[in-house]
């Protein structure tokens, strides 16, 4: 056993410190905002001149119509099929949340923080469609893969104790394919984990993304009983590199709780992304510093998951701009819910500079299947103000029924906001 600062974790305790950001997470998160921005932006010029207009992804008139409507069938010549992935939000035994930050000077998403994940892979995860949307082994195994490639975590049903370098090595060998995870983790002594994984919600990027992914999202809480010998302190994190040279320092990890993460987030001292704002906008009410309870607290979280309906569907009864592409999302629960943001009010439409993103539509793959009953969350929208070089900003969290009341009072107005 090797010095203090290893740990493997499952049902025990403990953190690595190194890991690999995939591309798939980080690409969601850029994408989901960036693709439905950039059309808003394209579309801006003229839908701002009619305010009568609706919203952009239904009458955007400088983008190709067949793209945006409702009925409209996915196409391989239109926008790629989403590629499979997983992202898990891992939660301390003090009920804090993992996020993975990039360092300022990457060359892409520069500074963002994530959640641990990243793409399927049939050699070590196996085989699901593209148009697989649906919660499975393949999802979960890739998941906990993941999260042992960026991190050293070790999501498994029994406690593997290896050193450093064996993990490292592990690490490494996974990612280079020299071995199976399944394989990797069976020579330990350990199995995956997948059982304890919680379904919380699919996102799928929007067309017309040229890189887009359907994500399969998962809570996964870590022992309470392990508190006392885990390890929540900032960590300098390093990825093992294709090619097996020496590891170079290349994000950070840190775990805190929801609303911290948040407060950060809108103070501009980190950057989030819609996808990542919304789930910890949703546990905060839970997972907090306000008693040590923290199997209470989590019994809070299971039991809103698993609370259907999830509102009252008051906002499918709304008219005009306001109303939902989907309705009966509230008949959805938290695990099967699928969210592919669209643009709902563009920067000028709404607020001055900020962007209005709806949340209720699966995106077009699953619209277009017949009978179809997937959809995302129609009682909140996503406030945000998205710049190209600095990323988003200001990120809110409002109720329908809020940007219906401002919508309501620009127009009596006939003024910006």
């Amino acid at each position: 056993m090797s010095s203090l600062h290893f740990v493997v974790l499952s049902k025990s305790s403990g953190f690595a410190h190194s890991f690999r950001l995939s591309d798939a997470t980080r690409s969601l998160s850029l994408t989901t905002v960036h693709s439905v921005l950039n059309a808003s932006k394209r579309s801006f010029v003229t839908t701002s001149r009619n305010q009568d207009q609706g919203p952009l992804f239904e009458k955007a008139k400088t983008m190709d119509p067949k793209l945006y409507t409702k009925s409209a069938a996915p196409s391989s010549t239109k926008w790629p099929a989403p590629s499979p992935s997983a992202s898990i939000l891992v939660i301390s035994p003090t009920n804090k949340v993992l996020l993975l930050k990039r360092v300022k000077t990457a060359s892409s998403f520069a500074s963002a923080h994530v959640f641990p994940g990243g793409n399927v892979d049939e050699f070590h995860d196996g085989v699901t469609a593209k148009d697989e949307h649906l919660d499975n082994i393949v999802y979960r195994n890739a998941a906990i893969r993941e999260t042992f490639e960026e991190t050293g975590i070790l999501l498994s049903k029994s406690h593997v104790e290896v050193s450093d370098e064996v993990r490292d090595k592990g690490r490494k060998d996974v990612y280079n394919r020299q071995i199976t995870f399944g394989g990797w983790i069976k020579n330990h002594g350990g199995v995956a984990d997948t059982d304890s994984l919680i379904p919380f919600t699919r996102w799928i990027t929007p067309p017309p993304a040229k890189k887009r992914f359907t994500t399969q999202m998962y809570l996964y809480f870590l022992p309470v009983s392990s508190a006392n010998s885990f390890s929540e302190k900032p960590s300098k994190i390093h990825t093992p590199t294709p090619e097996g040279e020496q590891e170079k320092e290349h994000t950070s990890a840190e775990w805190e709780y929801p609303l911290t993460w948040l407060s950060k987030a809108q103070s501009g001292e980190i950057m989030l992304y819609p996808p990542q704002f919304y789930l910890l906008n949703l546990l905060s009410p839970f997972l907090n510093n306000s008693n040590t309870d923290y199997a209470t607290q989590r019994k809070g979280v299971r039991q809103f998951l698993e609370k259907v309906p999830t509102s009252s569907g008051e906002y499918d009864s709304f008219d005009g701009k306001l109303k939902p592409k989907v309705l009966n999302t509230h008949l959805i629960g938290w695990k099967d819910k699928v969210i592919s943001p669209s643009v709902m009010f563009a920067p000028g439409q709404l607020y001055r500079d900020e962007t209005v993103l709806s949340l209720e539509s699966p995106g077009p793959e699953l619209r277009a299947q017949k009978g179809n009953m997937r959809g995302g969350d129609a009682e909140r929208v996503v406030v945000v103000e998205f710049e190209r070089k600095s990323g988003p900003r200001g990120i809110k969290i409002v109720d329908r029924r809020e940007v219906g009341r401002l919508w309501e009072e620009k127009e009596r107005k006939g003024a910006r906001i």
